[in-house]
């Protein structure tokens, strides 16, 4: 049986861990650094000077032990998974070293500032650090996990897609199975066979491991195909026919006896208190933010009215929670005389006109003006939403806003948009914006509404920078 000469699962299960081990390690150090020189210099009535066994063995060995609770050196994650996983790590590090320094009465002797600083700085630099492992180990294709995909319709689409996107994992696709035609986005995969072909492409190629992405199968076949495949491989996954069903907290619990499985969906905004998490987390980082941005604020309003004089700021009926409508605040990026330029051109286009009822914008739009071509290209356009945050009529990540006329859009979707607030960003801000159907953006706010967690908000809003730098798909 000939093994992939670029993985071994003896090598992945020790080199990556050993690697990631000491990357953390250092990560943990230079934090400490960093931290006790950021508190001597702001507090200067009083040296802190930590004793080195206490820096590079007890702080290290408490937020190493939280990395190693949490799986975080063995498992493969995706990014937002290993982001989540480790600011847990680090929370129970922290937490351990102000109970142990209590106990052990040097509370009085290390700053308070200091351990903050280090967890802040170590959750920041372990992350970075990873990031960049990853990175390497991927772009010189150096462990990646060969799969062997079977199926080769929309599901396995899907699923590549996802293993191109995530950072947190490795995986070389080597091949696909598929019985019937190949979908196009797959072509550059080479079919090796049918499902009849399993075994005997296992054996020859020496596979480890396997995806099964072909949900439409029929039970027994899919039975039939596990049954074959397991024995010959380490790992075997099944991408169940579950797709759009909410999986965000989802519970399994097995019985035995029946040999069944039975999933727990969780409605995780359902509860009070992941509301008023997810709203106090809008409010503040939001207050912090217009401190912060409010320069730029002025900047953008002041080029705003030299560009095309009257109103910088106005308000545009949006439909929010529950239904109640709520002006939403946007910079001005047309001519103060833009919906009567939008009558005159839609009664005489017709393709202008087609494209509205179909998006409710236009891609060469004639009332956007020079500076608000760049607004919108940039999404600068919609900071005044901050203001909508901080009132409580929007958050920062959720649906997009829309107008009463798009309602009828989300058809059996639409108890899900009317459930939240509408977020300045979202899912369909950083999945293609203005380059996706409108189909595809309700399924997006569909979506996020039923997987909601913390955690998904705070990649979608590290993702929106990224989408604004990069001014992906808007117009």
């Amino acid at each position: 049986m000939k093994k992939d000469k670029n993985y071994d699962n003896r090598l992945y299960t020790i080199f990556i861990p050993v690697i990631l081990f000491f990357s953390d390690y250092l990560a943990i150090i230079l934090s400490e650094y960093i931290a006790v020189n950021i508190r001597n210099y702001f507090i200067t009535y009083s040296y802190l000077k930590i004793k080195p066994f206490m820096m590079y063995f007890v702080i290290p060995f408490f937020y190493l032990c939280g990395m190693f609770l949490k799986q975080t050196f063995m498992n493969r994650l995706q990014f937002w998974k290993v982001l989540e996983r480790c600011f847990a790590a680090v929370f129970y590090g922290t937490t351990a070293i102000i109970v142990i320094l209590y106990f052990v009465k040097e509370a009085g002797n290390t700053s308070r500032l200091f351990v903050l600083l280090t967890g802040i700085f170590a959750f920041c630099f372990i992350i970075f650090f990873r990031y960049i492992i990853k990175n390497i180990l991927c772009r010189f294709d150096i462990f990646k996990m060969p799969i062997l995909i079977i199926g080769g319709g929309k599901t396995a689409e899907v699923l590549v897609d996802g293993i191109r996107d995530n950072y947190g994992e490795a995986y070389k696709i080597i091949g696909i199975l598929e019985d019937n035609e190949q979908s196009e986005k797959l072509k550059e995969y080479p079919i090796l066979g049918g499902f009849e072909d399993v075994e005997r492409i296992i054996k020859e190629k020496g596979i480890s491991n396997v995806v099964i992405a072909a949900p439409g199968l029929e039970q027994n076949k899919l039975i039939g195909l596990v049954n074959r495949v397991q024995p010959l491989v380490h790992n075997l996954s099944i991408v169940p026919n579950l797709i759009a069903i909410p999986m965000s907290g989802i519970e399994a619990e097995r019985f035995f006896n029946e040999k069944i499985m039975l999933l727990r969906l969780k409605n995780n905004l359902a509860s009070p208190l992941n509301r008023w998490l997810k709203y106090s987390f809008d409010f503040f980082c939001t207050l912090l933010g217009t401190i912060v941005i409010s320069p730029l604020l002025l900047l953008i309003a002041a080029a705003i009215y030299f560009d095309s004089p009257g109103t910088v700021v106005f308000k545009h009926t949006r439909i929010g929670k529950g239904g109640k409508p709520f002006g939403c605040y946007k910079f001005r990026t047309m001519c103060m005389d833009a919906d009567k330029k939008l009558a005159e051109l839609l009664a005489k286009d017709v393709v202008a006109r087609e494209e509205w009822e179909r998006d409710f914008k236009l891609k060469d739009d004639p009332r956007v003006t020079k500076i608000g071509k760049f607004l919108r290209k940039t999404s600068l356009d919609e900071l005044p939403q901050i203001f909508n945050v901080l009132k409580g009529e929007m958050s920062l990540v959720g649906p997009r806003p829309v107008v009463q006329a798009e309602l009828g859009k989300y058809g059996e979707y639409l108890d899900d948009y009317l459930m939240v607030r509408p977020g300045i960003t979202g899912m369909w801000q950083v999945n293609g914006r203005s380059d996706t159907t409108y189909e595809e953006r309700v399924h997006m706010d569909s979506w996020y509404v039923r997987n909601w967690s913390m955690w998904i908000d705070i990649m979608l809003l590290w993702r929106t920078v990224k989408s604004v730098i990069k001014c992906e798909g808007a117009y």
